[in-house]
């Protein structure tokens, strides 16, 4: 009787432990999220590894155009681009985020 209460309740606990696990979907690198650029108020500071051709190809793939030379300064690319008929300043962060004024 006592081993069929043990095995009862190690059942439970196993099953309990089943459930508490979550599932994590999407990438598992904390610094980006997911491929799609996002447009954001003030970049993110830190050490930015993304090539000049890996940003210019985000900065087109979040709708700018007429791109200029870009630099990196800071850990952001810079430059001017045009979105909605305007010019603006631009900049891509470490995290692949966007910022245009």
């Amino acid at each position: 009787m006592q081993r069929l209460i043990f095995t009862v309740a190690s059942a439970g606990l196993l099953a309990t432990g089943v459930n508490a696990q979550s599932v994590q979907n999407g990438s598992h690198n904390p610094v980006v999220k997911n491929g799609s650029p996002k447009t954001i108020a003030a970049p993110a500071k830190g050490a930015n590894s993304f090539t000049e051709n890996q940003a210019r190809g985000r900065f087109a793939k979040a709708g700018y155009s007429s791109l200029s030379k870009l630099t990196k300064a800071n850990g952001l690319w810079q430059g001017t681009a045009i979105k909605g008929g305007k010019q603006l300043s631009v900049m891509l962060d470490y995290k692949g985020n966007i910022t245009g004024h």
